[in-house]
Order: structure tokens, then sequence, then C-alpha cells
């Protein structure tokens, strides 16, 4: 995908993202200690065999699934099924901490960053140290010269 492609779907996903308030809403929907399946069952009054029958399986797979999805290890499709067996829907998303523009961003920086360190601390044993405005300005330069964003996730 090229650059420019790039910062356009940031752009899209960003403004679906960042602009909700999805991210209150992570604590909003943070799972129930037993798992959603568990939680929507018991509200319901529904037992593991009856939710057992909907789903066409044996109530010990609902106890399996209902202690995979506690512990983290239920499978999308499981949960898929559970949720229209309750009649729920699943809702599944992954969260920007911040936007996606501005992880890209920040992660040239620390790139940029880390490479000049190098150069500076030689510019300080030859007594040619830059102060911190030409430090921002040389960030800046060296992310737009040498920073491209397929080089970003190489490595950690």
């Amino acid at each position: 995908m090229k650059p420019n492609i790039r910062s356009r779907a940031r752009k899209v996903l960003d403004d679906r993202l960042v602009s909700t308030d999805l991210q209150s809403l992570e604590a909003k929907y943070k799972p129930p200690p037993k798992g959603w399946i568990r939680a929507i069952r018991d509200a319901l009054g529904m037992s593991s065999e009856q939710l057992a029958r909907r789903l066409s399986l044996a109530s010990q797979s609902v106890d399996d699934s209902e202690k995979a999805e506690a512990n983290g290890s239920i499978q999308l499709n499981t949960l898929r099924r559970a949720a229209e067996a309750l009649d729920c829907t699943l809702v599944y998303a992954f969260i920007p901490k911040t936007s996606l523009e501005e992880t890209v961003q920040s992660r040239a920086r620390r790139i940029a960053m880390r490479e000049l360190r190098r150069v500076a601390h030689t510019m300080k044993l030859e007594d040619q140290a830059t102060d911190d405005k030409d430090q921002k300005e040389q960030i800046t330069e060296y992310i737009r010269d040498h920073v491209k964003e397929r080089d970003l996730w190489k490595e950690p």
C-alpha cells in the first residue's frame, strides 16, 4: 500500500474511532469476570443445558466455552454463535489509545531521536552540541528525509 493511501486509510479509521467516544466504551464493555456468555445467560435465567440445546451442542461444550471466554482463549466464531443463541449482537473492535496518525508520527519521532542521539553524542564530544530548537528541526528533517512508513515497524 502506498504511503498516501495509508495516510488516507488512517484518516478514515481515525475519523471513525477517535471522533466517537470509544475510549469510554472500553470500560463500559469490559467483560464480566466470568465472561459475557455466562453473565447474559444467567441474567436471562437460562441454564447451560438450555443454551446448549439452542446451539445444538452438549452442555459440557457451553461450560467449556464459558471457561474459555473467561480465560481469554475463546474463538471469535464461538462467541458469535453464543451471542446469536442469546439474542445478542457481538461487537468486536480495536480501540486505539491515540489516533493512528499520532501513533505513526510518534514512532517516526522515536526512530529519528534514536538515530540523531548517536550523532548528537559525537557533536557534544566535539563541543558542537545543538540547542532544543535545532534538535526539533533536525528531528523533523530526519523524519522527512530518512524515515519511511514501511520501515516504522521493522523492530520493536
